[in-house]
């Protein structure tokens, strides 16, 4: 297959997308394939809003709209700029898929098709409805697809390579197994913002964005904050009010309320709104419903402690506070070339 091929048929997935990434859903009926695949996705989303309790269908259109958005001719080819597609390596790809958030694994599934590979999915089990209508969307658009995408429901086999995401634990385990392969295994990683008590109320707003989409259970969810000495935490908590009725949902108020419970027991100093709390801690990974804060005397002292961390971040957000971290609210809008863990799976793909 030739590169512009591939870029037709996700420009259409692009398109297909788009339909389902507002409410109400627009119905393009100029689109192709649309009479036997729109009615198949809309259920498919309301089912893996009922299949997985952490998945709300809200959370599940920013997802699609992300991937509205960012398949687009412009951002295919700004993406496929920098590399050479003049040979199709045909390698085979075992995936093993996230589930935490909805269509998770979907930028290695399209590194893997547009570099000239076949790929293997092993999807989880949390989120395994979307996927497999899209992979039928993409070779009704272009047939050559077919025989390059494949399910699996029990183990991989038959693999040149592997891009697997998990734990730290599972990891171990991923590391051990597929050694033997060219392999990206990903680990857990969180995300940081950057504060100097500048910030607007419309960028705190997008800050509480980058913290409860998807209820803070992505990689590129905001779990610390960093702020100056003698922060005045009001206009923050004042901007989070906006995602109040995050509480209403019963898996999140669970966690808020046994988190807190935890956090008083032990007798950790808190600051709380009743749907939030924020605690002082070293850490990164904060427990869904709370996040962790840590103040820094000195911006250029932070720049080299995160460099120091860089591979425990996933991302960083901040006014321009650091250099290249992602303006407030667009966390969970990723550009093509935003490559998880810093490492450039398309050009991985490429020299296969």
């Amino acid at each position: 297959m030739i590169l512009d091929d591939k870029k037709t048929a996700f420009i259409a997935l692009g398109h297909f997308l788009k339909q389902f990434s507002q409410t109400p859903y627009v119905r393009d009926e100029q689109l192709v394939g649309n009479e036997a695949f729109f009615t198949r996705f809309e259920q498919a989303m309301a089912s893996a809003v009922h299949y997985n309790g952490w998945f709300t269908l809200d959370q599940v259109q920013i997802a699609v709209r992300s991937w509205s958005d960012a398949l687009t001719e412009q951002q295919l080819d700004q993406w496929a700029l920098p590399y050479d597609f003049e040979r199709e390596p045909l390698k085979n790809v075992g995936l093993i898929l996230a589930g935490n958030i909805p269509l998770v694994g979907f930028h290695d599934f399209l590194s893997v098709l547009f570099s000239g590979n076949r790929v293997s999915v092993k999807m989880s089990s949390n989120d395994q409805k979307l996927l497999p209508i899209l992979a039928e969307y993409l070779c009704l658009v272009q047939p050559a697809f077919a025989e390059r995408i494949h399910f699996v429901e029990e183990r991989l086999a038959d693999f040149d390579a592997v891009i697997a995401t998990g734990s730290n634990n599972t990891s171990r385990y991923f590391e051990y197994y597929f050694s033997k392969v060219p392999n990206i295994i990903r680990k857990n990683r969180n995300s940081v913002a950057v504060l100097n008590g500048a910030e607007t109320q419309d960028e705190l707003i997008g800050l509480g964005s980058d913290i409860f989409t998807f209820f803070g259970l992505g990689c590129r969810n905001v779990s610390k904050l960093y702020v100056p000495k003698a922060y005045d935490f009001d206009a923050f908590f004042k901007a989070m009010f906006e995602f109040q009725e995050v509480i209403h949902y019963e898996k999140y108020s669970n966690n808020y309320d046994y988190n807190k419970a935890v956090f008083l027991m032990s007798n950790f100093k808190l600051l709380d709104n009743e749907f939030l709390t924020i605690k002082e801690d070293t850490s990164f990974a904060s427990p869904i419903s709370s996040v962790f804060y840590e103040y820094y005397d000195d911006v250029e002292q932070l720049k080299n402690d995160l460099i120091r961390d860089e591979e425990k971040i996933q991302c960083i957000v901040s006014n321009d506070l650091i250099a290249d971290s992602i303006p407030f609210g667009q966390t969970q809008f990723p550009r093509l070339w935003d490559y998880a863990d810093g490492v450039d799976t398309l050009s991985f793909l490429l020299k296969l």
